[in-house]
């Protein structure tokens, strides 16, 4: 191995360690200095991005719209979804950037969705599952799933199960779950996965709910070996986004001036979302900084198999998909 990447390795392996710094702009910083410019031009490319209206999934939209990507904001708002996709066209001077309003918490808002995008486009080529939210209180949504567990988990699997069978028939493609470092400090509780037996915690259930998406994240990838969809997992670092700022104001206070950009947020996500050479990579991995990162840490605690077979009998059930259906 040459110096210069025995360094990177020693400079990334001390900031990981350090927790605090390898997640915030100077851990970016740091670990970037020794990066290689690798991007793909996307045209020709299907894209979706949930929560595409600001903060991360709105960087991650205006870089893969630059690259020439056809993308679909699925969003909940329709008019900061608008704004968001004029600014990038106008940003960008793409014109295949486009509005779906999708509600991620309303398993009818998301059926409808997918059938709208499938009357418009015949493959997809990327999804990612970025849209998340993170309470103070415990709420229910249309459906009356705690709100957390229906965003962060259920919309991500549904979203995903429905739209398997274009993923395959566009391989290879990629499916990236966008999670959070808070997930080593998390195991589902599968007894109570909505908080009803629970006093509510919106950061453990937000936790939770990360945990979930690299569970889900790795069980499609084993299921689907050999299609040539990949499907990874990441977390972004310490974000500067307007969830951050709404949902945990003392922390974003305090650790503002070390905040990452939005954009070096959503680098990794790019990365993975168009690196061309990532095939050779073990599907169903847990991504941070362009590096495949341990699925525990720090002594992390961990479900049995038996408990992550029930969560996904639970997510099954919830959603009406026969199991291993492949969106049948």
């Amino acid at each position: 191995m040459n110096p210069l990447r025995l360094i990177a390795r020693a400079a990334d392996e001390l900031l990981d360690k350090t927790i605090v710094l390898s997640f915030t702009n100077v851990g970016y910083a740091l670990r970037r200095s020794f990066w290689k410019k690798v991007e793909e031009a996307m045209q020709g490319k299907v894209c979706v991005v949930t929560g595409a209206n600001s903060g991360l999934g709105k960087a991650i939209t205006h870089r893969l719209a630059a690259l020439g990507a056809t993308v679909f904001m699925f969003c909940r708002n329709p008019e900061r979804g608008e704004a968001a996709r004029a600014e990038i066209v106008e940003a960008t001077g793409s014109d295949r950037v486009f509005l779906e309003i999708v509600d991620m918490s309303s398993q009818a808002s998301i059926r409808d969705g997918v059938g709208r995008l499938m009357a418009q486009t015949d493959r997809l080529d990327v999804l990612i599952n970025n849209a998340g939210v993170l309470l103070s209180e415990r709420q229910v949504s249309v459906d009356g799933i705690e709100m957390t567990f229906a965003t962060n988990t259920l919309g991500y699997f549904l979203l995903t199960e429905l739209l398997l069978p274009r993923l395959k028939a566009s391989a290879p493609s990629r499916v990236l779950n966008v999670s959070s470092g808070g997930m080593y400090l998390a195991k589902l509780d599968v007894d109570d996965l909505q908080f009803e037996h629970r006093p509510y915690d919106g950061v453990k259930a937000y936790a939770e709910s990360k945990r979930a998406e690299v569970l889900m994240a790795r069980r499609w990838a084993e299921r689907l070996d050999g299609t040539g969809v990949m499907i990874h997992a990441l977390h972004p670092g310490w974000a500067d986004t307007p969830s951050v700022e709404n949902s945990l104001p003392g922390f974003y206070k305090a650790v503002r001036p070390f905040f990452r950009t939005p954009a070096q947020g959503a680098d990794t996500i790019v990365w993975l979302a168009t690196h061309p050479h990532l095939a050779g990579e073990e599907n169903g991995q847990f991504w941070f900084d362009r590096k495949t990162r341990p699925f525990h840490k720090w002594g992390s605690p961990r479900n049995t198999p038996e408990e992550i077979e029930r969560f996904f009998e639970t997510c099954y059930a919830l959603t009406g998909i026969p199991q291993e259906s492949d969106g049948a």
